[in-house]
């Protein structure tokens, strides 16, 4: 790569740091009480998507600090008697996904999130829905989430969306999230939509 090359890309990684660290920021100065309701909000909203109420294979994040939490979206879609798969980080660049149910048992992965001990290993590409958590993103559906590229790089493969039609990728976020533009980075995979508690 150039050297004006090179300095494009640092420029851009610097440009999304920098619009994540002010996007958390605002995100966790909202007050608990607010997230707590703006989180059930967004539940409601999700659970209520023609997508989610149709899939039966779900991919869904372990809500951790002042995430979207996603419990709600979890003990729904149990009880709509769909199979709920959690990302694990342990094994690698890219995510695999295992099945929990309520009796599951979990340990810290490396990122001190609760992670799946056992439980069925589903395939990325398998899934109808993920449900994906943001940072920050855009009106386009463009999303920078923690910087760790887990997410673009296990689902690379919908970059070719003529050959891949599923699964659908939805962000969750709270309104505050919002910025008015991320500029795309080739390895960036789009989002299908973002729910908030505005929308």
């Amino acid at each position: 790569m150039s050297g004006s090359g090179a300095g494009a890309v640092s420029a851009a990684k610097a440009l999304q740091s920098a619009i994540r660290r002010d996007a958390r920021q605002r995100r966790d100065a909202m007050p608990e009480a607010d997230r707590t309701r703006a989180s059930a909000i967004i539940a409601n909203r999700v659970t209520r998507l023609p997508i989610f109420v149709r899939s039966r294979l779900v991919a869904c994040y372990l809500s951790i600090g002042c995430e979207v939490d996603t419990s709600a979206i979890i003990l729904r879609a149990w009880r709509m008697k769909k199979r709920i798969f959690v990302p694990d980080t342990r094994h690698g660049a890219r995510m695999t996904f295992r099945e929990i149910r309520p009796d599951s048992e979990f340990s810290n992965g490396p990122f001190g999130i609760q992670e799946p001990i056992g439980g069925s290993v589903m395939e990325a590409g398998m899934f109808d829905l993920v449900i994906v958590p943001v940072v920050a993103f855009d009106s386009d559906n463009r999303r920078i989430g923690m910087g760790g590229g887990y997410y673009d790089r296990t689902f690379s493969f919908l970059r070719h969306r003529k050959i891949f039609l599923k699964p659908k990728l939805v962000g969750v976020a709270f309104a505050r999230q919002r910025v008015d533009q991320i500029a795309p980075n080739p390895w960036d995979i789009r989002l299908f939509r973002v729910i908030t508690e505005a929308d």
